[in-house]
């Protein structure tokens, strides 16, 4: 799978992308980038959690198996610490590749830019919240749960331009289950003002906070059961 991606990603004359033509070569790489592992991603040469702005800078630590269970207990893996990181960002290229694993690896999220600069998303090689302009990362709530902003109503009170990706001021959140294969959008009602929404996975539920600021001392917007997960 290593030698496939490099091959695809670095595409030699350009004959993958002639062939697939834009949209065809990004889904392309999205799938293999799906069904790497970290250390495969890490040889692309883009920006990791080591070193965001140029390629890995510690290979020998990079191509070391980490320890059994040390991804869980580690998921980014910064410093001196053996494997790869669990994190990917390309910040050169017109395709804008971010690629989160889960904690325990077993999972992928990847963002990819279209050549208008929207954001798409595959996780586990799969399209997910197609249609909607979505930022272009995310995070794991857990390993079960993975997380990224979309745009909120444009009639909520609140609503408004902003700095950002997305350019509106009240956000909705996305949630994928990889459990369950199924993707929702929680969307703020008139009275919660989400603005950098943040879902935290507290035991058999889901909470969502407003923004960061207030994720450690404030009550949860919401507090929603994990099974099922709720659409709103």
């Amino acid at each position: 799978m290593g030698t496939d991606l490099l091959a695809w990603w670095r595409d030699e004359g350009g004959t993958f992308l002639a062939h697939a033509g834009p949209e065809g070569y990004r889904a392309r790489l999205a799938e293999l980038i799906s069904r790497a592992s970290p250390r495969d991603v890490a040889a692309m040469g883009i920006g990791c959690t080591r070193r965001i702005d140029r390629p890995c800078r510690d290979p020998k630590t990079c191509s070391q198996d980490p320890p059994d269970g040390q991804a869980v207990t580690i998921p980014n893996r910064t410093g001196p610490i053996p494997g790869a990181c669990g994190g990917f960002k390309d910040c050169w290229t017109t395709y804008g590749i971010n690629v989160k694993f889960s904690p325990d690896d077993r999972h992928r999220a990847v963002h990819i830019q279209d050549p208008s600069d929207r954001c798409m998303l595959w996780i586990d090689g799969v399209r997910v919240a197609e249609g909607l302009a979505l930022e272009h990362s995310g995070y794991w709530a857990s390993s079960r749960f993975y997380v990224v902003e979309t745009e909120g109503p444009k009639d909520h009170p609140e609503q408004g331009l902003a700095m950002g990706n997305l350019c509106w001021n009240i956000l909705s959140l996305v949630v994928h289950d990889v459990e369950q294969a199924t993707t929702r959008v929680l969307v703020p009602e008139a009275t919660e003002t989400w603005t950098c929404p943040v879902l935290r996975v507290d035991g058999e539920t889901l909470r969502v906070y407003p923004d960061y600021e207030v994720c450690e001392d404030a009550s949860p917007d919401r507090v929603l059961p994990i099974e099922p997960l709720p659409s709103t």
